[in-house]
């Protein structure tokens, strides 16, 4: 059996070690744009910010590793077009230009996503840039690293631009934050902890313009200033975090089915609507266990999980993706984050007839050094009280109880058996309640 897959970042190297695993036989040949493979892309804020020095560091497998393994792997390849009909893929080598065809009897599509860049004018002026690969991590820190680069503006307040702000914060620059909407992470966090954490950049001196488009930007040969309809801002680096677009457009010659964004649909063990063509990660969907329609949450952790399983059903197998709840986490200069299921706007959008609740309590006993405020949001069924999300915010001690929370709504748990669930207790842990026993008593 010959398996081509393409792409050998996060899902297509857990697919291809777990088909090796599975059949040691199979003939398995990867096709990578980059001259690198397995890239944690997680790690470039941290990168960026100084946190470690090697870059390699993001680097989890090497060509080498992967073809001591039998696994036959082409850097600086690109896939150009899919003939679906008769198992071929043309291949485009990057280092001279030539295009070949290559014979599948399986294929995997795990060519991720690439960032936004929305119009806007004079983008292409220096020391303007996205995060998203190896490269552009090398490039920002290098203007992260000078004592020249006083100020950075960052336009999008996700995951990556808060996190880039941390970064920036970190090496003593000044911070803008660019966002069109009225609140930072509106698509992930419901309003209560949004407001946390925006008071948590500014209390840190990060300006949020909210509610602000940028336009364009001004300077000679290097960016200068970020021009709004509002007010034109000095800067000297500009980061754009506006979110990411799948790599899928080498598709559109087929019949695949996408999401409206390019997403390639797939169902449970992976597979697309074409016969033998399967996909994961980034440039995919995957299946939510609290939404009836296929989502699209590009998560490194997802990217693993479904990489893996699409590995053993290449091998034959069927096995099967449960669904994903979306859990995901970041930390915003001194508070940390995570959310998983529905928000209270999803889940009313999904049809729950759905009630929510607000606490803050404290992370432990008072008596015991370090005590923080720790607040949480449960969103549940009103008739039933089963569990539908959750969101926890505080200085410490916040992610892993969301992670709780998870278990708890993939169990199909109430508030009601939150409330009573039986939680390690120890003065520096938490209190004789803890805070998610006290968010689920006040969820009925």
């Amino acid at each position: 059996m010959r398996v081509i897959i393409i792409g050998g970042i996060a899902a297509g190297m857990s697919a291809a070690a777990k088909l090796r695993r599975a059949d040691k036989e199979a003939e398995i040949i990867v096709f990578e744009k980059k001259d690198y493979i397995s890239f944690g892309a997680c790690g470039l804020p941290y990168f960026v910010g100084n946190y470690f020095e090697e870059k390699e560091r993001m680097l989890v497998r090497t060509k080498e590793q992967m073809e001591s393994l039998g696994i036959k792997v082409n850097l600086e390849h690109e896939v150009i077009a899919v003939d679906a009909d008769n198992h071929m893929v043309k291949v485009k080598n990057l280092s001279d230009d030539s295009v070949k065809e290559e014979h599948y009897d399986k294929l995997l599509i795990a060519t991720g996503a690439r960032a936004i860049l929305p119009s806007m004018e004079n983008s292409d002026l220096a020391n303007i840039h996205v995060l998203r690969s190896l490269e552009d991590g090398v490039q920002v820190k290098e203007l992260f690293m000078s004592k020249e680069v006083k100020s950075v503006g960052i336009i999008g307040a996700g995951f990556i631009g808060l996190e880039v702000v941390e970064a920036a914060k970190k090496l003593g620059k000044e911070v803008h934050v660019f966002q069109l909407s009225d609140r930072i992470l509106r698509e992930v966090f419901d309003q209560e902890v949004t407001e946390l954490l925006e008071e948590e950049l500014r209390s840190e001196g990060v300006h949020l313009h909210l509610n602000t488009q940028v336009l364009g930007f001004e300077g000679d040969d290097k960016v200068k200033r970020i021009v709004t309809k509002d007010e034109v801002i000095e800067t000297d680096v500009v980061i754009i975090a506006t979110g990411v677009r799948p790599n899928t457009e080498f598709l559109d010659s087929t019949s695949i089915k996408k999401l409206g964004n390019g997403a390639i649909i797939i169902d449970q063990e992976g597979k697309t609507s074409l016969e033998d063509i399967y996909a994961a990660g980034d440039c995919a969907t995957v299946p939510h266990l609290l939404k009836e329609e296929p989502a699209y949450l590009p998560l490194a952790t997802t990217a693993n999980k479904l990489g893996r399983i699409v590995g053993t059903n290449l091998a034959g197998g069927h096995e099967v993706f449960e669904g994903t709840l979306g859990s995901s986490c970041l930390k915003v200069l001194g508070l940390e984050a995570g959310r998983t299921g529905l928000s209270e706007e999803e889940a009313k959008r999904q049809g729950y007839k759905v009630k929510a609740s607000f606490i803050t309590d404290k992370n432990h006993t008072d008596y015991y050094p370090g005590q923080e405020k720790v607040s949480v949001k449960l969103i549940y069924e009103a008739d039933t009280l089963r569990l539908l999300g959750g969101q926890v915010v505080g200085k410490c001690d916040a992610v892993q109880r969301c992670n709780v929370l998870a278990a708890c709504i993939y169990a199909k748990m109430t508030t009601k058996q939150l409330g009573m669930l039986d939680l390690c207790y120890a003065p520096p842990f938490s209190r004789t309640w803890d805070v998610l026993n006290v968010s689920g008593n006040a969820s009925k």
